[in-house]
């Protein structure tokens, strides 16, 4: 192992996780890079978008950190190409305050957002906490598993998810919201729990992200199955299920 780098202890070791950068702001690169090299990544930066979707798609990184206002093709329009053709993590960043840029970004697919300026410990924690929840940690002992209920089939082992048959491509965050409703369905789950088991963090006052995402998953599943809401809001609590009625026997 070189001198100078420092490995994350793990029983087992694993090779570094590999982080794209797509940002213009070449010192903020050089910043990133340094606080995420010593805590087990390696890191990529790109200044321009279509360089920046070049190499989102090369299949070399585990995730990409992507700025909102890059010159040219901007934020969104990378985001977009990307999603038309991977599921790779897609942490954005945005301007602070600005609602409107982390809804649209979520809206398109990213996985999570961090707001201009942020503490680089913030952009550390985030980055773990979206690759815990889209890598699990593979184990050759772990029984396969597949969910059933109703029309909606869940592959844990493949994390491939089928309406009536039909592939559903699902971002890493929406598949694990999807396993929670799924595995409490005709249950209220409270939204702080979506989020913290969801995003890894703690749910705060104006944070409108687990919506934004549960939105998506409507949209890509169905708002209705077997006569019923499939994802109904509870105002001012969470989310619920709809469980399919149980077949007599």
């Amino acid at each position: 192992m070189p001198s100078g780098v420092i490995m994350p202890f793990n029983l087992v070791e694993r090779p570094m996780e590999r982080v794209l950068v797509i940002d213009d702001d070449v010192g903020l690169c050089e910043l990133v890079g340094e606080y995420l090299q010593p805590e087990g990544y390696t890191v990529e930066a790109i200044h321009n978008g279509e360089r920046g979707i070049d190499r989102a798609l090369s299949d070399e990184h585990d995730l990409v950190v992507l700025d909102v206002m890059l010159p040219g093709t901007n934020g969104f329009d990378v985001l977009r190409r990307i999603r038309a053709r991977s599921r790779i993590p897609v942490l954005m960043l945005t301007a602070r305050g600005d609602d409107v840029d982390r809804i649209v970004g979520l809206e398109i697919g990213a996985d999570d957002y961090l707001p201009k300026p942020f503490n680089p410990r913030e952009l550390v924690a985030r980055i773990r906490a979206v690759l815990r929840r889209t890598q699990p940690l593979e184990s050759p002992a772990q029984p396969r598993e597949t969910l059933y209920v109703g029309d909606i089939e869940m592959d844990s082992n493949t994390r491939n998810v089928r309406r009536g048959g039909e592939v559903i491509e699902l971002t890493g965050v929406e598949y694990d919201l999807l396993e929670i409703f799924l595995r409490c369905a005709g249950q209220i789950v409270r939204r702080e729990e979506l989020v913290k088991e969801v995003l890894g963090r703690e749910l705060s006052p104006f944070d409108r992200s687990i919506d934004m995402h549960v939105s998506n998953l409507r949209k890509k599943l169905g708002h209705q199955a077997n006569g019923l809401e499939r994802i109904k809001t509870i105002r001012g609590v969470g989310y619920i299920y709809g469980a399919p009625p149980e077949k007599s026997e």
